[in-house]
């Protein structure tokens, strides 16, 4: 399905991906053989099927927005449903999706005792499966979640039993030393220099979690830009007031 008619026929959808969120910008860790695992399979030399987990905060949605932009700027179809927006949703989503290049399904727990939303997921996944001789080499369906199928609380066992058909990956969490990493290449590709002391005081004093971490960073790329200074301990002190 070519992707203007995609947009077309789903709006909601979110085909235009975060301009943040791509491999370049994922620090890796522990996850070095995932990413190759990922961007094998949009080009016909890994698992068509893959099935990622981790816990929240650990990059699930980056590298699957990545792997959408990634497939979006060759110029073929791509559908990333965000299964935790499902009331905003309508059950025909997964209408059609068997015919997508690249179909990416995020936190697919949050579904997980939805006896109508189990089924249609199940239906799309059967459909997806049965249509493996229509397909172009490379097209992929992408799931992900926080946990292993068996403990999402899901009670289609069908679809427990689909989900475990695929090559299974767990997503590490980053260490924080990779944290440390992770914020200098993202205030690299900024434009931008975190010192290591500077970063491992936000470590300290802050969150751990990435998100929050990623925020407090752009919020000081910013007063950095204003005030014309570079990124020290005490300037820090002084834009998050601590």
């Amino acid at each position: 399905m070519p992707q203007d008619e995609l947009r077309f026929q789903y709006p909601l959808l979110a085909l235009k991906f975060p301009d943040d969120e791509t491999f370049a910008s994922f620090y890796p860790g522990q996850n070095a053989s995932l990413l190759t695992q990922l961007r094998n399979s949009v080009v016909g030399l890994g698992e068509p099927v893959l099935y990622m987990w981790g816990e929240a905060g650990s990059g699930r949605s980056h590298l699957l927005h990545a792997l959408c932009s990634e497939v979006d700027e060759r110029g073929e179809s791509v559908a990333y449903i965000p299964l935790h927006h499902y009331q905003g949703m309508t059950l025909d989503i997964f209408e059609n999706m068997e015919k997508v290049s690249l179909v990416c399904i995020d936190n697919i727990d949050a579904i997980a005792g939805n006896k109508k939303w189990e089924k249609a997921l199940f239906d799309f996944y059967n459909r997806w499966s049965d249509n493996k001789n229509n397909r172009e080499p490379g097209s992929s369906l992408v799931l992900c979640a926080s946990a292993l199928p068996k403990q999402l609380g899901i009670k289609l066992d069908d679809l427990v039993s689909r989900l475990e058909w695929g090559a299974c990956y767990y997503l590490s969490p980053l260490s924080d030393e990779d944290k440390l990493g992770a914020l200098q290449l993202r205030a690299q590709l900024k434009g931008m220099k975190l010192p290591v002391d500077v970063g491992r005081f936000l470590l300290n004093r802050l969150s751990r979690e990435m998100g929050t971490l990623l925020k407090t960073l752009d919020k000081l790329d910013n007063a950095s830009l204003v005030a014309k200074r570079k990124l020290t301990i005490p300037f820090v002190k002084e834009v998050l007031e601590l």
